[in-house]
């Protein structure tokens, strides 16, 4: 049995003992050179596909006061992920939930002038996940969801970096970075690219014609509903396809446990038809 390994790249990657792991999840400690120290992220990894190659992989990014745990025990995303799988609603898909770094209540999964929150995300997970999980190589599709905090990272992230992400989905995300900087009690140092407002329509609107399939949802209840409504708008007037949704619900653990479904089954829509994913769908379940 594995329980750690040496990268060249990493240094010594610590991951769970298989004896005592439950629920198809693994937790994996590694030194991140964009962080400067250790980083963790939880794994699911499918039961009985041991020998499956090119799995998509799905980034489950967490929002402000949470960590890497977070989606598993407190929406039980893994969970959901088995009955999807099993039901054949998607195909199987690895999930690599991550910390966001855990600078103060939140890093917003942003470049910060001590540390890189946002190259943690987008090259040391994926990378060192790759290197630990052989179900999955630089050939698996990748896609990125998150909530509040995780909702705005991942909109974010997946238009500044479309050639990473083939898909992106968001769950009560707020849009812009003053919100970001009034959930956290110490001055954000964000470090901008070019003329990066921190916004998530910046990099929206900066690759407009290269921008992955996109949705988001908001509760009618949510503090943030405003904020999508906006940005739903916002796309509309610059002619960016994508999809936005509202449903009864809070900013609440309730609402994003219920809302995961519609997320993975969106990402196995846009899935191409090639003998090891679900064929593409014309429109999702919710």
């Amino acid at each position: 049995m594995i329980t750690g390994m040496r990268s060249e790249r990493f240094g010594k990657i610590e991951l769970s003992d298989p004896r005592f792991e439950r629920d198809n999840l693994r937790f994996l400690t590694f030194n991140s050179p964009a962080l400067g120290r250790r980083g963790d992220v939880t794994l699911y990894i499918p039961s009985g596909r041991d020998t499956a190659a090119d799995l998509p992989v799905v980034l489950l990014l967490h929002g402000v006061y949470c960590s890497h745990w977070a989606w598993a025990y407190k929406a039980g995303a893994h969970h959901i992920a088995d009955d999807l799988i099993r039901l054949e609603q998607i195909p199987p898909m690895v999930m690599v939930m991550p910390s966001d770094g855990l600078w103060a209540e939140g890093s917003g999964y942003l470049r910060h002038a001590a540390a890189d929150y946002e190259r943690w995300i987008v090259e040391d997970v994926l990378d060192c996940v790759r290197e630990c999980v052989p179900q999955i190589s630089l050939r698996s599709h990748v896609f990125i969801a998150g909530l509040s905090m995780g909702g705005y990272a991942a909109l974010r992230l997946s238009a500044k970096y479309p050639q990473i992400f083939k898909g992106a989905s968001a769950h009560s995300a707020f849009v812009t970075l003053e919100v970001q900087r009034r959930l956290v009690t110490k001055e954000l140092p964000f470090q901008p690219d070019q003329r990066d407002d921190g916004s998530v329509l910046f990099w929206m609107l900066q690759h407009r014609g290269q921008l992955p399939p996109t949705r988001f949802d908001c509760g009618t209840e949510d503090t943030f509903l405003e904020h999508n409504r906006s940005l739903s708008r916002e796309l509309q007037a610059a002619g960016i396809p994508h999809r936005y949704e509202e449903y009864p619900g809070g900013h609440d653990w309730a609402y994003w446990s219920d809302r995961l479904p519609a997320t993975l089954r969106f990402f196995a829509s846009v899935l191409p038809s090639d003998g090891t994913s679900m064929p593409r769908q014309a429109s999702e379940r919710s």
